[in-house]
């Protein structure tokens, strides 16, 4: 019954978390509208949509307050990178094919290969950081500078930050409010109220995402402790599946609909992008805040071992998805085809982690 409870309170976050992406893909929309394609998608979207993983980090270790609740960090934000990174992309593509029989999709070689061969040493360097004994205040910030220092080279070296934009539009909505928009967390009515959308409402309305997010990431973080505990498995391995999937939500919502609108420099770089946001500050910065606020935590050797292994797979993956996009113009079937055996690779490797873990 526990065990059902807790899988029931997991959908129900990730239903939380998704309904609050449709708040932050407007707000980042108007916010961002003056930005260039590929900036906007790893800057605005990439920090809006991975506000789960970074919430659920600090929920983790603030909530758990050791060594495990670093572990659920480091699971939800490598599974989320490693979903990012394989079913966003396939998820774009079979989308596009099914619902407007697109069977090729033009990819920004150049975009791919900056942010993925920067999220191909980022990750190398968490590897690196997180095969420590005790974490202290100074990995936190050795984690979250390389996002920092991403940020200032993706703005110093873009040629055109601000200008004409993507020409943004925006219909109201019928300011009259029904059950089924409470329901179904209809953020953008209740905060617009049929108005059109500005600076300081497109402000309330990414904050009033924040907190309905915030409501369903502690729910997604409580629920996969108890499930972890029910099943006897580390919280690092049930994080690093079912919670990195259930955060990863508004990635996937909002590169979707990027690229159905036809804005695929922006769909693919806001999935580089979270993975970037992810594993550099989404970690780094709730590991800085904790150590400075409590003490350094001490990490098990069974917990560092399976975090390390969790990474250079991260690593792997990465470099392979990097290559892939590198190879040829477009997106096409074969190489959707190649991101869902790498994923179904992923989850055999998971599996395998948890059986040398529970004999070990």
């Amino acid at each position: 019954m526990e065990i059902l409870l807790s899988l029931i309170l997991i959908v129900l976050s990730s239903f939380i978390i998704w309904r609050s992406t449709d708040g932050f893909e407007l707000a980042s929309d108007f916010l961002g509208r003056r930005l260039t394609k590929g900036i906007k998608g790893a800057t605005i979207n990439a920090v809006a949509s991975s506000m789960p993983e970074f919430l659920s980090t600090i929920f983790f270790l603030f909530y758990l307050k050791d060594a495990n609740g670093f572990s659920g960090g480091i699971g939800i934000t490598g599974g989320s990178a490693v979903f990012n990174i394989l079913v966003i992309p396939i998820s774009i593509y079979f989308v596009l094919f099914f619902t407007k029989g697109i069977k090729k999709i033009p990819v920004a070689r150049k975009t791919f290969l900056r942010d993925g061969v920067i999220l191909f040493f980022m990750t190398g360097f968490v590897a690196w950081v997180v095969n420590s004994e005790i974490l202290q205040w100074w990995h936190g910030a050795l984690l979250t500078a390389p996002y920092l220092v991403y940020l200032i080279y993706l703005f110093a070296t873009h040629k055109k930050i601000v200008g004409k934009g993507d020409h943004f539009t925006y219909a109201a909505k019928n300011k009259k409010m029904g059950l089924v928009d409470f329901l179904m967390i209809d953020l953008e009515k209740m905060v617009l109220r049929g108005k059109t959308i500005r600076s300081t409402n497109a402000w309330w309305l990414l904050m009033a995402s924040i907190l309905v997010m915030v409501a369903g990431t502690w729910m997604l973080v409580y629920a996969t402790d108890r499930l972890g505990e029910e099943l006897g498995i580390p919280i690092l391995f049930v994080s690093v599946i079912l919670a990195a999937a259930a955060s990863s939500i508004p990635d996937t919502m909002i590169s979707i609909r990027d690229a159905k609108k036809g804005n695929y420099e922006d769909a693919f770089a806001n999935a580089l992008g979270s993975n970037i946001f992810d594993i550099s500050f989404a970690l780094g910065f709730p590991l800085l805040l904790y150590t400075l606020i409590n003490k350094p935590i001490k990490m098990e050797e069974s917990i560092t071992r399976a975090s390390v292994g969790l990474w250079f797979a991260l690593l792997v993956i990465t470099g392979l998805t990097v290559v892939v996009f590198s190879l040829g113009k477009h997106y096409s079937l074969s190489k959707a085809s190649f991101l869902v055996f790498l994923y179904f690779g992923f989850i055999l490797f998971v599996a395998i982690e948890i059986l040398n873990y529970s004999f070990f």
